[in-house]
């Protein structure tokens, strides 16, 4: 287990003072712990970033703007929905002698699996292992090999080698398993029905309407033209 040096500047307005810490790059937050008075605090948001973003646990050796220093551990940090920015953490006070309660982190090691290399998935349940330990046995972090697991193998919370803690977790749970490549079936082909072509209708087909019939006009009478009369010769 490693240590970081955060150090931090005693914050002693608080409210919308928090606010313009944010503008200036500064993360609010608390410090506390058991019988002490509670320390509201500021740091710079890049020294927090290593604390956030890891996969380990790291004991805090806070160092406090009026000279004073306080081991602790990070217990909560509260993000912008938005942003996902941190914008405020909590820092938990350590004592020598005192057993606290935290999640280490579970790190799979021994390469691309024996199960995966013949098409299977690797299925990682439980991330985090939860503990209880004094600080000085407080775990960076909790190895796992999974180079030998197997299709349909898994392995559990019980195979964990976890010394000097008491677990917290069900012992039979499982932490990461290997499970078989999900097959998509494709759906069966549907019989084309071919249409049958039907004989196009044919207009004025049948019998024909008498002349006069009702709903249809009777066709012009033909009239033929008569020749004009000569005119009579005047005699």
């Amino acid at each position: 287990m490693s240590e970081i040096v955060l150090n931090a500047e005693i914050r002693e307005v608080t409210g919308k003072h928090a606010k313009y810490a944010r503008k200036e790059g500064k993360v609010p937050g608390i410090f506390y712990a058991h019988g002490e008075k509670n320390i509201t605090i500021n740091v710079p948001k890049l020294s927090l970033d290593p604390l956030i973003y890891t996969s380990e646990t790291h004991v805090i050796d806070l160092r406090l703007s009026d000279g004073t220093a306080k081991k602790a551990i990070l217990r909560d940090v509260q993000f912008d929905p938005v942003s996902d920015r941190a914008i405020h953490f909590d820092l938990q006070g350590l004592r020598e002698n005192e057993k606290l309660t935290l999640e280490i982190p579970i790190v799979l090691t021994g390469g691309i699996p024996k199960g995966v290399r013949d098409g299977g998935l690797v299925q990682h349940m439980i991330h985090k292992l939860k503990v209880s330990c004094l600080p000085k046995d407080i775990p960076g972090r909790i190895e796992l090999n999974i180079g030998e697991l197997e299709i349909n193998h898994s392995l559990h919370v019980k195979d964990l080698n976890v010394q000097n803690v008491t677990i917290l977790e069900n012992l039979d749970s499982p932490v990461v398993s290997i499970v078989p490549p999900t097959v998509v079936k494709e759906p069966e082909p549907t019989a084309v029905v071919e249409a049958v072509p039907t004989e196009p209708e044919v207009v004025g087909k049948g019998k024909k309407t008498e002349e006069g019939e009702e709903g249809e006009a009777a066709p012009p009478a033909k009239v033929e033209a008569k020749p004009a009369a000569k005119e009579e010769k005047k005699k």
